[in-house]
């Protein structure tokens, strides 16, 4: 079996689903003939035929009204917007509606669709195409927001994402789609919703992190051990709903905690962290809770996003000023 990328896993992911339930369909723009602008969608349109791989004009808010309309009906539409930034047009349809029909038929009716998009910086993009703001849509109640960090979470998390019965929003890191390789087997084995990994184990702080940040912080860990400082790395992997039980047991355990992620610092996801463990395992802490994050500003745009982005030297410079600080 050979090794795959994360775009790879997604594909592999859509086609499984697709090959098992004929309610499944794709749209999006040039995700059909093109195979989408990161080829995630390659080689489906002929596999599964028009209908059921639809290309769509140049219209975000188009897009999210016509998935609705599809999953009102009976239908799974998985949709893409090619870029985050582009979401926004949509969400109007997003926000008043997607989020809402469980609730406004007072559980009646669902909405099972996946909102997909590339996300995040580090491909030398201008602005619209770096965005990273999943926060916008983890503050929205009725929609569920998932970030995969590695081609095996992303099929296990695509497909349970598919098969979920509410709107998900799943944002794939474009700097990571292509950096790892993995053996993926094709098994249609969902992976769980709404929970943490750790992706490794230690006893002298905790670094919580997700999506392209992973592995920036994962390099710091390995760093880190080098100077016998044990770093337990989690993926949060499911902004919303919140795993705060894998982050509080390992913040117990440790007595530290440093946030990472991309995104602008204020009001991010990591604020949200940060205040649900002041507010439930203070007494835990050794010392303040620390975020390595973006700036408030927008992505600049190519070289420069070079000093937006956290970097593992300001991951460890984080953990050691954590690891030294006296109260």
């Amino acid at each position: 079996m050979s090794e795959i990328t994360l775009v790879e896993a997604v594909n592999q992911a859509l086609a499984y689903e697709m090959q098992a339930d004929d309610n499944v369909v794709l749209l999006g723009e040039d995700i059909a003939k093109n195979g989408g602008v990161f080829r995630s969608t390659v080689g489906l349109l002929e596999r599964f035929g028009p209908q059921r791989v639809l290309d769509t004009p140049l219209a975000e808010s188009m897009i999210a009204g016509v998935s609705i309309g599809m999953a009102m009906q009976g239908l799974k539409p998985v949709a893409e917007f090619q870029f985050m930034g582009f979401m926004y047009a949509g969400m109007e349809h997003i926000i008043s509606h997607a989020s809402r029909i469980r609730n406004r038929t007072r559980g009646r009716l669902t909405c099972p669709l996946v909102f997909r998009t590339p996300y995040g910086a580090g491909i030398h993009a201008p602005e619209h195409h770096s965005e990273s703001t999943e926060a916008l849509f983890a503050h929205i109640p009725g929609l569920r927001v998932v970030i995969p960090s590695s081609p095996v979470r992303a099929y296990g998390l695509l497909l349970a994402a598919i098969r979920d019965p509410d709107p998900v929003i799943f944002l794939e890191p474009t700097r990571i789609y292509r950096l790892v390789k993995q053996t993926v087997p094709d098994n249609g084995q969902a992976l769980p919703l709404d929970k943490c990994f750790v992706l490794r184990e230690g006893s002298d702080i905790t670094l919580v992190t997700w999506g392209n940040m992973v592995y920036e912080t994962l390099k710091a860990a390995g760093q880190l051990a080098e100077q016998n400082i044990q770093a337990e790395v989690i993926d949060v992997a499911t902004i919303k709903p919140l795993d705060m039980q894998t982050i509080l047991a390992s913040v117990e355990k440790t007595g530290r905690c440093v946030i990472i992620h991309e995104a602008a610092r204020t009001c991010g996801v990591g604020a949200e962290i940060a205040a649900q463990l002041a507010e439930r395992c203070l007494l835990c802490l050794m010392a303040p809770v620390k975020r390595v994050t973006g700036y408030d500003t927008i992505v600049p745009y190519a070289k420069m996003e070079k000093h937006y982005l956290p970097t593992a030297e300001k991951i460890i410079k984080a953990v050691e000023d954590v690891l030294s600080y006296e109260g």
